[in-house]
């Protein structure tokens, strides 16, 4: 009788001791997740990626270690953005990471409950994103790059590159919030500068090699407009394009210099990007995003393409290598 009472009592003990983990595990509480929504592509903004999650990292939080990350991009494909950010707030997710303006419409459109972090080109309170930029209210709160407000500054870089060209093209995706401003504020630019524009549209990569030809055959130089996630995906790329069809061209990422584009000049997006993973960070520690002020980008850099002005025939000013941030040779 002792030994099946012994045996019994060996059997519950192995049983409670067995519960104990799952127990454990269950009392311990859920991983936040954040999700991460952009317009853009992973392969092109992987730095920046890296650059959200340093900021993270300065507020105690590690992905995979405290905290989970949902990424959705759309690729340049601006239909998809607002069903991944309806996916995005049904998962549901503690906090929304919104980089790219059409991302950060989609966000605040999708969800008034949520904390959205967005990184913005345009001016938040004119685009409708937040009420003010010292207390955004609501649950929205980000940053705002310096890329509309210096794309005049890339006009007349263009120009001080290529004083000979009879036209300078300007390549806006009309399909992008942010399009008819950039278009604008280049249009009064060249009027002063005495310059002829011309707008070109993409809306897509198919777009690319017609809008190229289009300037070699006018002897046109280019500006790229804004920081359109379509572009800034494609950076290389159009820097390889714009050194083929031989067009002096100038846009706001460092990758499009260094892939042939003779000059970039804008804001860093790795300091936009670090600030958004930055407030993300302090927001999953209870801050509200009502509280945090909207940061506005003051950091711009030029990159100067040395290997592209010889091949193209041009011999950059002394002025402007001297106030260059680094120079590709």
């Amino acid at each position: 009788m002792l030994d099946v009472r012994r045996r019994e009592f060996v059997v519950l003990l192995g049983g409670v001791v067995a519960a104990w983990p799952r127990a454990a595990r269950a009392q311990q509480p859920a991983m936040p997740v954040v999700g991460f929504l952009s317009a853009g592509s992973p392969d092109t903004f992987a730095y920046l990626v890296q650059a959200f999650r340093q900021g993270l990292s300065e507020t105690g939080h590690a992905e995979g270690h405290n905290l989970a990350v949902e990424f959705r991009w759309a690729e340049g494909h601006y239909d998809r953005v607002p069903s991944l950010a309806a996916d995005l707030v049904r998962r549901p997710v503690a906090v929304l990471a919104a980089t790219t303006t059409p991302a950060a419409l989609a966000a605040k459109a999708a969800t008034t409950t949520i904390p959205i972090v967005f990184a913005t080109d345009g001016d938040p309170v004119q685009l409708g994103l937040a009420a003010s930029l010292s207390r955004p209210s609501g649950n929205i709160t980000g940053v705002s790059n310096l890329n509309i407000e210096v794309a005049p500054k890339r006009l007349e870089l263009a120009h001080e590159l290529v004083p000979a060209a009879p036209v300078i093209g300007v390549l806006v995706n009309p399909a992008n919030r942010l399009a008819q401003a950039v278009s604008q504020d280049l249009h009064a630019a060249a009027r002063i500068l005495g310059l002829q524009l011309r707008v070109l549209h993409a809306t897509s990569e198919r777009d690319f090699d017609a809008v190229f030809a289009a300037l070699a055959q006018l002897r046109a130089a280019l500006v790229i407009g804004s920081g359109d996630p379509l572009f800034g995906s494609r950076a290389g790329e159009l820097g390889a394009l714009a050194l083929r069809h031989a067009v002096p061209a100038v846009y706001q990422f460092r990758e499009f210099a260094a892939s042939g584009g003779l000059a970039s000049y804008g804001g860093r997006f790795t300091d936009s990007w670090r600030q958004v993973g930055l407030y993300t960070g302090r927001i999953l520690k209870g801050e509200k995003p009502a509280d945090l002020p909207i940061v506005q980008s003051t950091k711009v850099e030029l990159i100067l393409n040395l290997k592209t002005a010889k091949a193209l025939g041009l011999t950059v000013p002394l002025s402007l290598l001297g106030r260059a941030d680094e120079v590709i040779e």
